[in-house]
């Protein structure tokens, strides 16, 4: 087995454990009896996380532990964790068992790139091919639950969506250790210069900061997408709800072959234009949703362009901190990236649009047109920002050196 092929397995089974719950966790919140705010606050669990995992990740884990067997460890414990959260039908038990997973899982997200940019010979070219993985992941764990849940789903049928999640986090703790061997950072960022202050201080350079803001934008649009797609499809299209998940699946299948393409692309296009067309999907998926809800091929079909939102932007963002910063900065932009992409975009969307939903609700019905045209002005106010102010230091990837403008540009700052 070739090593491109097991990161593409590793990424399998890493976004596998998230897509199985994601789409439903909202809704299931709501069979529960849980209030919006509560809903919320399990929303923010990512954000704790993600924010923990800056210190933890980095300046812990990166210098003791070699990143397989962390993600060994990290996985069984989430495992543990998504069981409990199955079980528990009171709202602090569940939020605890949720904050235990989220605390273990979120900063695995960054530790699997790590993986997979420290083992691929060519991070540019070959990243893409390998998250491509995770698409299928996403895809694949969807299609048990046209058998596991009914079109009225119960909350015994729904819970199975933790539990599915957690049979395949025990098999990724046990695969992880037949990872290729990433032996721990000893030379990684130590107290002294903690992580988070060498990111933050990336901002200095314009560009920088205004990736950083359009990321901000389009995590908080991208997360809000999760929080309300399953309730639109079923509650206003009309979707029976063992198949919603499957519907949303559609945007992974789409995500496959721009993942596949994605290297081609950033070739030809350039980091700005990649980036723009990206938060333009978004802009188009929720402008259709506002407008076509009572269209179910047109709702369907839309979906396809989840593959170009993910690929074209938040993929593109990763390949970019990596090809643009220098080798000893890279880590914490990264982690300063996968704060806003995990963390305070998702947390923000967690408290912003189920109040939305709650002021647009009148007589059991949700104004879903005006709903939706709100992250639709997000991002056309991103893509302005984007095109108008995002100067990146190359048009595209470059062969890696130490002295190309943008990692001077960045190494200054």
């Amino acid at each position: 087995m070739n090593t491109s092929f097991r990161l593409f397995v590793m990424m399998v089974l890493q976004l596998a454990i998230w897509g199985a719950w994601a789409p439903k966790i909202f809704p299931y919140m709501g069979m529960l009896g849980f209030e919006p705010w509560q809903q919320s606050l399990v929303g923010s669990a990512w954000g704790v996380a993600a924010l923990v995992g800056i210190f933890f990740s980095n300046q812990f884990a990166d210098r003791n532990f070699a990143a397989e067997r962390f993600l060994a460890v990290s996985h069984l414990i989430g495992g543990l964790a998504l069981v409990g959260t199955a079980f528990a039908t009171d709202f602090w038990p569940f939020f605890a068992c949720y904050l235990v997973f989220s605390l273990v899982y979120v900063p695995t997200l960054s530790v699997t790139n790590s993986i997979a940019f420290a083992n691929l010979k060519d991070p540019a070219a070959g990243f893409g091919a390998v998250r491509m993985g995770g698409t299928v992941g996403w895809v694949l764990v969807s299609w048990p639950f046209v058998f596991l849940l009914g079109a009225q789903a119960s909350v015994e049928q729904v819970r199975w969506i933790f539990l599915v999640a957690a049979i395949v986090s025990f098999a990724f703790a046990a695969y992880a250790l037949t990872l290729p061997h990433t032996p721990a950072r000893k030379d990684a960022p130590g107290i002294d210069n903690l992580a988070w202050r060498r990111a933050f201080k990336l901002l200095g350079a314009p560009f920088v900061l205004v990736l950083f803001i359009v990321t901000f934008i389009d995590s908080v649009i991208h997360n809000g997408y999760f929080v309300m797609a399953d309730a639109f499809l079923t509650n206003r299209v009309g979707i029976a709800g063992n198949l919603s998940m499957v519907v949303l699946s559609l945007g992974q299948v789409a995500e496959i072959l721009t993942m596949f393409l994605l290297g081609r692309v950033l070739a030809k296009l350039g980091w700005k234009v990649t980036m723009i067309i990206g938060v333009l999907g978004h802009a188009a998926r929720f402008a259709v949703f506002a407008f076509f809800a009572d269209s179910i091929p047109v709702i369907v079909a839309v979906q396809l362009l989840h593959g170009i939102c993910y690929a074209f932007f938040f993929a593109t963002v990763y390949i970019f901190v990596d090809a643009v910063f220098p080798k000893d900065v890279r880590s914490s932009a990264q982690g300063l990236f996968n704060l806003l992409i995990l963390g305070i975009g998702n947390v923000v969307a967690s408290f912003l649009f189920p109040e939305l939903v709650s002021k647009l609700s009148a007589g059991g019905s949700v104004d879903y047109t005006t709903l939706f045209l709100v992250p639709t002005g997000m991002a056309l106010a991103a893509v302005c920002l984007l095109a108008v102010f995002f100067r990146p230091p190359s048009h595209g990837p470059v062969a890696e050196t130490d002295d190309v403008p943008a990692t001077a540009t960045a190494a200054q700052v």
